[in-house]
């Protein structure tokens, strides 16, 4: 089963994004998706299947307190994923 549009969407931003730090509410404000759809997309299609991992971190905001946020980050083998290969020739 190829993967749908709106993962797509998220894995081909976060690869546009690479090295960079970004949240799913960055990846949804990019790609005109929700928050949640992110965070299940992310979880789904993604990380489940090893292609992303979140990882925790704090980020300063702007009254100078912190916050506990995840990055969205792609693995190697996500980052050499080809989202519109079927799914037979990418488990190959």
């Amino acid at each position: 089963m190829a993967m749908k549009e709106n993962s797509k969407k998220v894995l081909n931003y976060l690869k546009s994004v690479h090295g960079e730090d970004v949240t799913a509410a960055d990846v949804a404000a990019a790609c005109g998706l929700e928050k949640r759809q992110v965070d299940g997309i992310f979880t789904s299609a993604l990380q489940r299947k090893g292609y992303g991992v979140r990882v925790p971190a704090e980020i300063e905001l702007d009254d100078h307190t912190h916050k506990a946020v995840k990055f969205l980050k792609l693995t190697d083998t996500g980052l050499a994923l080809d989202p519109d290969a079927d799914a037979e020739a990418a488990a190959e």
